[in-house]
């Protein structure tokens, strides 16, 4: 998914307030399970929010893409990282807490796949955990003639531009990202396309319910597109 880009994925999301994330994390899964001492990311990306996590809990993370999880594990390197899919993996034991933040949820694509991928993460939810799933943009909710943010960021050595449109094909929402990037002596032109999935609240809330677990639900979530919370039995 980010083979082109993982290495200045931060630099785009720098303005990202990954700290205040964290602390809402910590307040939501402390209100309904408050002995919570560990916790899985699923779909951890570069680790920025078990960087913020780790001083309140055990973290582990969770990622398919290789590139974004060399990132974080540069930089966490105590934490232990493990490459699979959010949809079948098993990792032998459960967690207090497991979270899948910033939509990664939508990158199963299917009805059936976020079904999967939801059991998956339950079953890994020791009792009375809490997991916590952040939506990507429900069909009715998404706007096909969306025009990304353009962005620019800068490090030493490096300059980076991104911007985006949008496409719809029936239930999957298509972004096609175009970034340029320039080093010293070179200009790169470098796409990928990012297929996610549209799912609906009843979606959401089945694929919790199906897994075994009590649904909640944060209309406002840690970034305005909600939070699905499902709980464990004691």
């Amino acid at each position: 998914m980010f083979e082109k880009t993982a290495e200045f994925y931060d630099l785009f999301y720098d303005e990202k307030d990954y700290s205040a994330e964290a602390m809402r994390i910590r307040e939501l899964a402390g209100a309904r399970h408050s002995d919570a001492r560990t916790l899985l990311d699923v779909a951890c990306g570069t680790g920025r929010h078990l960087e913020f996590l780790a001083p309140w809990f055990e973290v582990e993370g969770l990622d398919l893409d290789q590139g974004l999880l060399a990132v974080a594990r540069k930089r966490l390197p105590a934490v232990a990282f493990h490459e699979a899919d959010m949809r079948d993996f098993n990792l032998g034991r459960t967690f207090d807490v497991v979270t899948c933040l910033f939509s990664s949820i939508g990158y199963v694509q299917t009805v059936e796949n976020l079904g999967r991928a939801v059991a998956t993460m339950a079953r890994h939810l020791a009792p009375s955990g809490v997991l916590l799933v952040e939506p990507w943009i429900t069909p009715d909710d998404y706007d096909p003639n969306h025009i990304g943010r353009l962005v620019v960021a800068e490090r030493p050595g490096l300059q980076a531009a991104r911007m985006n449109g949008t496409r719809v094909e029936g239930r999957l929402s298509m972004l096609d990202f175009h970034y340029l990037v320039a080093r010293p002596g070179t200009v790169e032109h470098l796409t990928e396309t990012h297929t996610l999935g549209l799912f609906t609240d009843e979606e959401y809330a089945r694929a919790l319910a199906s897994a075994g677990l009590t649904v909640e639900h944060d209309p406002e979530g840690l970034m305005g597109r909600g939070l699905w919370i499902g709980l464990a039995s004691g």
